[in-house]
């Protein structure tokens, strides 16, 4: 598989091409259009990805979807929801978490869990359902905004806001703790950061959603007007 991205770093595009019997899933509502060659399977027999789906929706019934080269090399691109970028992170026999929605596209070899115990639990203050990306392969990841990396040495830790978090790796551990001041009264109270602990890396968007949704319904008539 070979994969390329478009109109980066505002409005990426993912290209991937598979060659015959290759395959790739994607999220809900990800795929752009795909080569004549590439067939798509909705609702694919792979559970784990059909529970990832219905979290990425708060639990609601969703398909994921599954795209195979038949009969010729084929292509396929996928865009995220938001304007914003994607990336892509091989895993070797590793595990990457990720926030609900930044999720885009895995390819063979991923196993994709949304069902991880005390995690989801711990972050369920936060209003994050994390996913669990397990495997070897390649996983993308998509951000609102630009997606920007923190490395962390051994010791070494960084505060960041709940809101920019995309994805860590798991050699790094974390704490969540809540803040006070004028974000969180805006915000209804959110005003929880992460304390991540190194070694490891850190994913991070450059522009926060729901303080974009804050600003427009400022702006908005109210009813009666």
């Amino acid at each position: 598989m070979e994969y390329d991205f478009t109109h980066k770093p505002s409005y990426t595009h993912l290209i991937v091409t598979l060659e015959p019997g290759e395959s790739i899933v994607a999220e809900p509502g990800a795929m752009v259009g795909h080569s004549a060659t590439v067939s798509m399977d909705t609702g694919t027999s792979r559970d784990g990805l059909l529970s990832s789906a219905k979290s990425l929706l708060g639990g609601e019934s969703a398909f994921a979807n599954e795209f195979t080269a038949e009969g010729g090399t084929g292509t396929v691109t996928f865009a995220p929801p938001s304007p914003g970028d994607v990336a892509a992170h091989e895993l070797r026999d590793e595990t990457l978490y990720t926030v609900d929605g930044a999720f885009l596209a895995a390819t063979d070899g991923i196993d994709i869990d949304s069902e991880i115990g005390g995690l989801k639990s711990m972050l369920g203050e936060a209003s994050l359902t994390p996913l669990a990306l397990k495997g070897t392969g390649t996983v993308f990841v998509d951000s609102y905004g630009g997606l920007e990396t923190i490395e962390l040495d051994a010791g070494e830790s960084y505060v960041l806001d709940n809101q920019h978090l995309v994805a860590w790796d798991d050699t790094i551990d974390y704490s969540i703790e809540r803040v006070g001041g004028l974000k969180s009264s805006l915000l209804g109270g959110e005003g929880l950061v992460f304390e991540f602990s190194g070694p490891g890396t850190a994913w991070y968007q450059t522009r926060d959603m729901d303080a974009l949704v804050s600003v427009l319904a400022r702006r908005m008539p109210s009813q009666g007007e």
